[in-house]
């Protein structure tokens, strides 16, 4: 079987660096809060060009963390897209404030700033652009936008790692930058981590306070907070994984590049490159097809694993089925739910099994 992501195949120097890391940690006797998640928060605040990063417990909370930072709470609307892991929406609403969703760009599945005009209000605070499968999105038109209007432009970064545009980092453009290490991203743990960057000072300083019950120093309270923190096991993991990143980046864009050249079939469109080769690291490689899943089930035959990135648009979710959005639908984001597939494109993957995913969609 074709694994949409196989940590299997990775390398015994790579699994023996990670077990030399967790024994540090062991050894340290400090699990919490100590040298581990200090390291990684310089080196990926480093890697990202910002000035802080704050490592927390998952994506969702950076999120939700971010957004209590900058007093986003209830009354206020918080426009992102339907088409993303449900963590975003559910940040905006744990935070208290109200997800006004806006439809997508047909052509891309990116947030389309058209609609994000037709959503805005005396109420909205913020706008969450998810770079969406590992593209950075459409930056300019949105900071127009939101700076025009003095609201904040947040990255939901969980799945762009890396990703640069005009040689600017993700999670470096916004108030904030949020993160997911969950396992199968660019950047994974062995488990649960995320992280918050910034260059704003203040903010860093709320969300290092709120993620560990509101302290500004042992038993000092200033606020209500939550607990959600990177733990050291995996900062320690992190460590070690960041010095391949670069490298698993490289792989990922030449198997989509792979995919790209290769494969031709008059029902299949793949979803547009992007205008500059850095801005997109393939977290996931998105295809359409109108028989979805009639492909998916080929697929399966062939022995290969596919997935749908995201079947169920977020307002058509059970507790968002009174969720506003864009006054003239969401209909480019219900038709892309229908009709998108995900393909293996980690970095493991080899020559062959490219040529048999490609072999396969050709022959559907």
């Amino acid at each position: 079987m074709i694994r949409m992501n196989d940590f299997l195949v990775e390398s015994t120097v790579l699994r023996q660096q990670m077990l030399s890391a967790v024994s540090t940690v062991l050894n340290s006797g400090r699990y919490i809060l100590s040298k581990e998640v200090e390291a990684f928060e310089r080196e990926w605040a480093s890697f990202c060009r910002v000035q802080f990063c704050v490592g927390v417990g998952n994506g969702m909370d950076a999120i939700e963390i971010g957004l209590r930072a900058l007093d986003i709470g209830p009354g206020d609307e918080v426009i992102t897209t339907p088409i993303t892991a449900f963590a975003t929406v559910l940040a905006i609403m744990r935070a208290g404030a109200t997800p006004v969703l806006a439809d997508i760009d047909p052509d891309t599945a990116m947030l389309d700033p058209k609609s994000v005009l037709r959503c805005l209000t005396s109420k909205t605070k913020a706008v969450i652009l998810v770079h969406l499968y590992g593209q950075i999105g459409p930056l300019d038109e949105l900071l127009m936008i939101t700076n025009d209007r003095n609201i904040h432009m947040i990255e939901d970064c969980a799945q762009a790692h890396g990703a640069r545009y005009k040689g600017q980092v993700a999670g470096s453009f916004g108030s904030f930058g949020a993160w997911s290490f969950y396992p199968t991203k660019n950047l994974g743990a062995i488990g649960d981590g995320g992280a918050l960057t910034t260059s704003r000072s203040e903010l860093a300083a709320q969300a290092s306070a709120l993620r560990n019950y509101g302290q500004t120093k042992s038993h000092y309270h200033q606020q209500f907070g939550m607990n959600s923190r990177l733990d050291e096991v995996q900062a320690a993991i992190l460590r070690v994984r960041l010095s391949y990143l670069t490298n698993w980046t490289t792989c990922r864009r030449e198997v989509a590049n792979t995919y790209r050249e290769r494969i031709k079939h008059p029902h299949v469109r793949l979803l547009p490159g992007p205008d500059q080769a850095e801005s997109h690291v393939y977290h996931l490689f998105v295809i359409t097809c109108p028989r979805r899943d009639a492909l998916q089930a080929h697929l399966r035959t062939q022995g290969i694993e596919s997935l749908i990135h995201y079947p169920i648009p977020a307002h058509k979710q059970e507790p968002c089925r009174s969720m506003p959005y864009d006054p003239l639908g969401l209909k480019y984001a219900e038709r892309h739910a229908e009709e998108c597939l995900s393909l293996p494109c980690h970095p493991g993957l080899t020559d062959e099994e490219a040529e048999k995913v490609i072999q396969a969609i050709n022959s559907f």
